[in-house]
C-alpha cells in the first residue's frame, strides 16, 4: 500500500539565536511527523512563525511576516498558520484581535500545545536532541531562560520571566548529542551567561560548567555569548586564559558609558568602574576580543554624553561593535522617561559611532596581515571559502575569505590561514602548512 505523502511544515525564525533553538526543539519534535522546513520563501502546507518582540524594528518584521503568511493563507498556498515566539507572548490578545487569518498563538514556553495543535505528541525522550538550522559544525546551545536583571530599557524578563538556569546534567547531555553529530563548536547563549547556576546552585557555576563541556570529544571551541558586567565572575577569566578550546572571545553589552545614563538604565555599574572591569578583562586574558553594544538616543542624551560614549569607543577599541536605537517599550521603566532624542539625531549618533567602529575595525584587521590563524570553514560561497577565526562569531562578526580556485577546503574542518589583505570587516588569506597534531597556539594565533 502506498504511504501518503507527509505534510510540510515551515518553521520561519526571526530574531535571536534563543528563538533559532527553541525552532529546532520544535522542529525536531515534529521530524517524524512531518517534513520540516526553515525557509519563509519555501512552500509548505503548515507556516510556524517564531517572532521576536524585543525592539520596534524587530516587532514590524515579525508583524510583515504575520500578514504574508495570512494572505498567501488567502492565497490558498498555505493551510495553517501558527505564531509563537516573544511577539506573540507579549501581544497575544492584542495579535489575535487584529489577525483573522492566524489559526493560533502561543508564548515562548507552550511547546506541547503547539505539538496538539499539529496532531503530534510531546516525545520526552527527545529532550536535549534538536533539528538543526545551523551548518552541522557549530550549534548554539542554550543554558538559561529568562533572567532577573531589571534594566530600564528591556522587555526581556517581561517576556522570558525571571532566570532559570538548565540542569548541569541536562545541558552535558545535549552538548554530548551535539558533538556525536559532528558540531565541533558551540556557542553558549543566554540573556545572562554569568548568572547561571545561582538560581539552581546557589553559585555561579558558569566556569565550571564551561570547564567539563571542554572534556567532551569532539567539542574544539566554545564561545561565550551574551555575559553581564555587574558582578562578573573573575573565575571565567581563569578558565578562558588557560583552556585551549575555550575561545579568546566575549560578547557582553555594557550600553553606555555616562554615569546619569548608566544609572537611569538600571546597569549596577557607574562609567568608572564598567571602563575599569573592560579594562582588566584585555589584562586578564591576553588577545581576547570584546563584542559589545550600544544604545544611542536613550531619554535625555545630550551631545556631551554621546561624546563620552565615543571617547570610550576609541580608548576601548572594542574588536566588534553593534549599535542600537533606543525604543521605549512598554511597561518598562524607561518607558516613562521622555523619548526626547528626535528620530534623525538618533540615526545620526548612530552613523558617528558605527562610523568611528569602522575605522578601528579596518585599523586591527591591518594588523593581523601578515599572521597566521586557525579557521574554521563555515561555507564555500561563489570564488571564496568562507571561515572565521576564534575571534569571530557567525553572522555577526569578520569573516575569512579564502581563494577557492587555489585551495581545495573541506566544510566544517579547521585550517592554519595567513592573512594576506585586509578591509573593515573581511580578513584574505591562504592556507598554510603547520606540524601535525600540535594544539598549542602562539600569541599571535599561530600553531607552535
Amino acid at each position: 500500500m502506498r504511504k501518503s505523502k507527509k505534510q510540510k511544515v515551515n518553521v520561519v525564525t526571526l530574531g535571536c539565536s534563543k528563538n533559532l533553538v527553541d525552532s529546532e526543539v520544535l522542529m525536531r519534535q515534529l521530524d517524524n511527523r512531518y517534513e520540516v522546513m526553515n525557509d519563509s520563501n519555501d512552500p509548505a502546507d503548515i507556516m510556524v512563525i517564531n517572532t521576536c518582540g524585543f525592539i520596534q524594528d524587530a516587532k514590524e518584521e515579525s508583524v510583515d511576516m504575520i500578514l504574508s503568511a495570512i494572505e498567501a493563507k488567502k492565497a490558498g498556498q498555505l493551510q495553517k498558520v501558527i505564531v509563537t515566539g516573544c511577539l506573540s507572548q507579549r501581544y497575544k490578545k492584542e495579535l489575535g484581535e487584529e489577525m483573522d487569518g492566524v489559526d493560533a498563538f502561543f508564548g515562548v514556553n507552550d511547546l506541547p500545545q503547539i505539538l496538539k495543535t499539529l496532531e503530534v505528541d510531546y516525545k520526552k525522550e527527545l529532550t536535549g536532541e534538536r533539528h538543526l538550522i545551523t551548518p552541522s559544525h557549530f550549534a548554539y546551545l542554550k543554558i538559561s531562560e529568562g533572567c532577573d536583571r531589571n534594566c530600564a530599557f528591556c522587555a526581556i524578563p517581561l517576556i522570558r520571566g525571571k532566570h532559570v538556569s538548565k540542569p548541569f546534567d541536562e545541558i552535558l547531555s545535549e552538548a554530548e548529542k551535539l558533538a556525536a553529530k559532528g558540531v565541533k563548536e558551540v556557542l553558549l547563549i543566554a540573556q545572562d551567561l554569568t548568572y547561571y547556576g545561582f538560581d539552581l546552585y546557589k553559585k555561579r557555576r558558569i566556569a565550571e560548567l564551561i570547564t567539563r563541556l571542554s572534556e567532551i570529544d569532539g567539542i574544539e571551541w566554545i564561545r561565550l555569548h551574551y555575559a553581564y558586567p555587574a558582578g562578573f565572575p573573575e573565575d571565567l577569566l581563569d578558565v578562558m586564559q588557560k583552556n585551549p578550546k575555550v575561545c579568546k572571545y566575549l560578547d557582553i553589552p555594557l550600553q553606555h558609558i555616562s554615569n546619569r545614563i548608566l544609572a537611569s538604565m538600571k546597569r549596577g555599574l557607574d562609567g568608572e568602574k564598567t571602563r575599569q572591569l573592560a579594562l582588566s578583562w584585555r589584562k586578564k586574558v591576553p588577545g581576547m576580543a570584546l563584542r559589545s553594544t550600544f544604545i544611542v538616543g536613550y531619554p535625555g542624551e545630550t551631545e556631551e554624553e554621546f561624546r563620552q560614549l565615543l571617547d570610550f569607543v576609541s580608548e576601548m577599541r572594542f574588536d566588534r561593535l553593534g549599535v542600537f536605537q533606543y525604543s521605549p517599550e512598554e511597561n518598562t521603566t524607561a518607558f516613562d522617561l521622555s523619548d526626547d532624542v528626535p528620530d534623525k539625531v538618533k540615526q545620526e549618533r548612530e552613523d558617528r559611532l558605527m562610523q568611528l567602529q569602522q575605522q578601528i575595525s579596518l585599523e586591527l584587521n591591518n594588523e593581523k596581515v601578515g599572521k597566521t590563524f586557525e579557521v574554521i570553514i563555515d561555507k564555500k560561497e561563489d570564488d571564496f571559502y568562507v571561515g572565521r577565526t576564534e575571534f569571530d562569531s557567525p553572522e555577526v562578526d569578520n569573516e575569512v575569505l579564502i581563494p577557492a580556485e587555489e585551495n581545495t577546503l573541506q566544510i566544517g574542518e579547521f585550517y592554519p590561514v595567513i592573512i594576506t589583505r585586509s578591509d573593515f570587516y573581511d580578513l584574505y588569506g591562504e592556507r598554510v602548512e603547520w606540524l601535525k597534531g600540535s594544539k598549542v597556539k602562539g600569541p599571535e594565533g599561530k600553531r607552535v
